[in-house]
């Protein structure tokens, strides 16, 4: 089949991507190539996808109307893997407007391509920080998740209603995907487990936050671009017998799903940082800070309607992704 994969660039659309070509699919992937980290290191990215035979890259951005709705209308794509966005939940609180382009704007040219060239799938990236003040453990797709405490996670959770909204009035397919702290080679140097690493091999501090009473569901990126795979051929369909009163807010009578993914078993961040220190070969000097407006105490992913609905659940345990990204993270840098 044809794919659009948007952000392919990026960390986890270059891997899909690359997933993708592999099974023997055709991709076209689009990227604005912006500057909110180092361009160079998705231009290396972009390097190893373009020595494949069934991937084209088109510089573009999300934001742009005509030159989305022209792709659409020009390539005939079959599916479409949306996971181009504007990260970040702590740059959101610094610059607002950048999201309401990428993340509100960006999608909706997403949806409005999908609509009108039936798109016979749309599955798109939303993040665990939509469950923001939810204090109940593990965090579940059947959980209310009206209260986001970042702009980031408002517009997640905004991308849910909208692709509900074009699910119900126009029957388009859609999945989103709850992604829980994704880490791994070719990671994305905002990300912790990146900026500790530079910092440690520097000899710098690292900032931890909240003292160190943090947990997070640390899920490897080789189990995240598994998920977006094997969910990528669930199409969901409308449902008769779905209804508002006794149905789950990961479902509807429209052709809609929402799922977790994530490890499902969250790691304490001092527990992290010493599987770091551990694959470093060095002990990190810890500089204990407050917590950071936007930020959650825990995360943790209930996967199991993920796991009934395509029998898979991640399975790289957190010594052995930590000490994989940093032999990446050398043999790139050459450090």
């Amino acid at each position: 089949m044809k794919y659009l994969v948007t952000g392919a660039a990026g960390f986890i659309g270059s891997k899909v991507s690359e997933r993708l070509c592999g099974m023997g699919h055709e991709v076209v992937g689009i990227d604005n190539l912006n500057d909110y980290y180092n361009v160079n290191l998705k231009l290396a990215r972009l390097d190893r996808l373009k020595s494949l035979n069934n991937f084209s890259f088109v510089e573009l951005d999300l934001a742009d109307r005509e030159g989305i709705a022209n792709l659409f209308a020009e390539s005939d794509f079959a599916r479409v893997i949306h996971l181009a966005a504007q990260a970040g939940v702590r740059y959101s609180i610094d610059n607002p407007m950048a999201y309401a382009d990428s993340n509100l704007i960006g999608h909706l040219t997403i949806l409005e391509g999908c609509r009108h060239h039936k798109i016979e799938h749309l599955v798109y990236a939303s993040s665990s920080s939509v469950y923001g003040l939810n204090s109940k453990m593990p965090f579940s797709t059947a959980d209310s998740v009206d209260h986001p405490i970042s702009l980031y996670a408002a517009t997640k959770k905004a991308n849910e209603l909208m692709s509900h909204t074009y699910s119900h009035l126009y029957g388009v397919p859609t999945t989103g995907l709850r992604f829980f702290t994704v880490y791994g080679p070719w990671g994305r140097p905002d990300m912790a487990l990146f900026k500790f690493t530079k910092s440690i091999l520097n000899g710098e501090a690292i900032d931890v936050y909240n003292h160190g009473n943090l947990s997070r569901d640390f899920t490897y990126i080789d189990d995240i671009v598994e998920g977006i795979i094997r969910i990528q051929d669930v199409v969901p369909t409308i449902s008769d017998h779905w209804s508002a009163d006794t149905g789950t807010p990961a479902t509807s009578s429209a052709p809609y799903r929402v799922f977790n993914i994530g490890n499902g078993s969250p790691v304490k961040l001092m527990d992290f940082i010493s599987a770091l220190e551990t694959a470093l070969g060095i002990k990190a000097v810890k500089n204990m800070m407050d917590m950071q407006p936007g930020d959650v105490h825990s995360t943790w992913a209930d996967t199991e309607d993920l796991f009934k609905t395509v029998g898979y659940k991640p399975e790289m345990d957190v010594e052995t992704g930590v000490k994989l990204f940093v032999d990446w993270y050398r043999e790139f840098y050459h450090c």
